[in-house]
């Protein structure tokens, strides 16, 4: 099959319905459905700074004529930060940290600069540390591996977490440790009175250590999770990490508010794209001293005894948990990251509040011009309630993010792939993500297939499973960022449209269907 063939039918699915199928904002019903947003949510006029952003720094988007709406997945990258950091890579000479040359002084300085911008942007009191990660999942193995679990104790996380946080089961699993799960709501997150429940009833008995993973936000069902909750855990004896991989990048985190917080992990390219890479463990000195690491490495030592068993771990704190040599060109953009990020933050609920409040309402009302079935249903967690007040979107920014989690329908109501979606989404140039965004128990909660989880057998494989449920598994994730604004939405929207035009739907899909491998 040529290129020239899939460009013809490409063009094709444009020619289907006109008024829907334009890019530009200019079509007709761009203008009045702007002007109507503005009125209902008047305070967006004041983030105009945001569009001066989006022009200044993302604007490649137009000239791609993109629409990216997978910000859970990877935020989109400052183009200032880009160059501004190509620019110092090119007029210095850096080397490796564990030497005492220049270009190594060079690179410790830069290195020490961005651990005190990590601190100081997490607003974390005296007694943390930042140990630097390949990312949040390296931050959370690092947690895993060296834990002091043992019989008597107890390892508790939530249904709805990222993988990599199941992932630490297996070591509290392999010293004898209990694996106790938090049930997911069918929206996703937590009942907070319920895991109030198991803390105390699981509490650590003296001489036992025992660790509450607390997901900080949901990547699939978009709920967030209150960071007091490990006061409570604390309270009792537990150990609390954060994962917040997915709230970092959309919500300002205090640690000095959180002082129940022992350790908290995140991603730098989820927060403001570049580069990927490199994560951070911010963490409480006094936690650190009770891990143990199983192995020692190049850079996390002082004395090794060779031939022999003696080893002495390195003096800082850190540095024994950062193997081989750290990352450190890329270190000197996280520090010109999170200065670029920390002005932007506050804005950000009042930018993206009433996008996704517009994007949730208008999407909800889409119905198929044949049955009158809803297009769409969506999964993930909504705001309970959007007060009607000056600081709405930053109460309402307290209960959710700027995900939504969604599954599509035929005219008969049977849901459609999402494989279908994403493809017919990507020949609109539309970034979105589909399946279980390593979530697996987030996402059997709000597609209510909890049952089948539960009945699965040593061996299985992704196709069993969807094989035995009888449809693909996962939603369609949309997800809004930093760089967002209302011509993102609307393409969004009127993709969904596309999905309910009977006439669209089928060129759509007969294009998804000749572009699958014979088989």
């Amino acid at each position: 099959m040529s290129s020239g063939d899939e460009k013809v039918r490409e063009n094709a699915i444009y020619d289907i319905l006109p008024s829907l199928s334009s890019k530009s904002p200019s079509s007709a019903a761009f203008q009045p459905a702007y002007a109507q947003f503005l009125t209902t949510y008047p305070e967006y006029r004041d983030t105009a700074a945001m569009d001066t952003l989006r022009k200044q720094e993302f604007g490649r988007l137009a000239k791609c004529k993109e629409t990216y709406v997978d910000y859970m997945g990877g935020n989109l990258y400052p183009e200032s930060l880009v160059r501004a950091h190509t620019e110092f890579l090119a007029t210095n000479v850096m080397g490796n940290t564990h030497s005492v040359s220049n270009s190594s002084a060079i690179s410790a300085s830069h290195a020490a600069e961005a651990r005190r911008e990590v601190l100081k942007f997490f607003d974390a009191p005296p007694g943390y540390t930042v140990i630097f990660s390949a990312n949040a999942t390296g931050a959370l193995k690092l947690i895993g591996e060296s834990y002091p679990f043992g019989a008597g104790s107890t390892y508790l996380l939530p249904s709805d977490c990222h993988n990599s946080v199941n992932g630490i089961r297996q070591f509290a699993s392999q010293a004898g440790s209990d694996v106790l799960y938090l049930r997911c709501e069918p929206n996703g997150g937590i009942n907070i009175e319920d895991a109030k429940i198991m803390l105390r009833s699981h509490a650590p008995q003296p001489g036992n250590s025992s660790l509450y993973v607390i997901t900080g936000m949901s990547n699939i069902s978009n709920t967030k999770t209150p960071l007091s909750i490990a006061e409570h855990a604390s309270s009792l004896g537990w150990h609390t990490v954060v994962d917040a991989a997915a709230l970092a990048p959309t919500t300002p985190i205090s640690l000095r508010e959180n002082p129940a917080v022992d350790a908290m992990v995140v991603s730098f390219y989820k927060m403001f794209g570049y580069p990927t890479g490199i994560g951070a463990l911010i963490v409480k000195e006094s936690f650190l001293k009770q891990l143990r690491r199983p192995w020692f490495a190049g850079g996390t030592v002082d004395v090794v005894q060779v031939p022999g068993t003696l080893v002495t771990m390195a003096c800082d704190m850190y540095e024994q948990f950062e193997d081989g040599t750290i990352n450190y060109l890329g270190l000197p953009a996280i520090s010109n990251g999170l200065r670029f990020l920390t002005p932007k933050l506050p804005l950000i609920p009042q930018r993206l509040g009433p996008l996704f409040a517009y994007l949730s309402t208008e999407l909800q009302k889409l119905t198929h011009d044949t049955t009158g079935r809803p297009v769409l249903k969506i999964l993930s967690r909504l705001p309970s309630k959007v007060p009607n007040s000056k600081d709405r979107w930053q109460v309402v920014g307290k209960e959710v993010g700027f995900t939504l989690s969604m599954i599509f329908f035929d005219p008969d109501g049977q849901m459609l792939p999402n494989s279908f979606i994403e493809h017919a989404a990507a020949q609109r140039r539309i970034s979105l993500r589909t399946g279980c965004v390593c979530n697996p128990g987030g996402a059997a909660a709000i597609l209510g297939i909890e049952h089948n989880m539960s009945l699965l057998k040593p061996g299985v494989t992704y196709k069993d499973f969807e094989h035995w449920v009888g449809r693909e598994l996962g939603v369609v994730r949309v997800s809004l960022g930093l760089a967002t604004n209302f011509e993102d939405v609307w393409n969004v929207l009127q993709f969904a449209r596309l999905i309910g035009d009977s006439k669209a739907r089928k060129g759509l899909w007969d294009v998804w269907v000749k572009s699958k491998p014979a088989h």
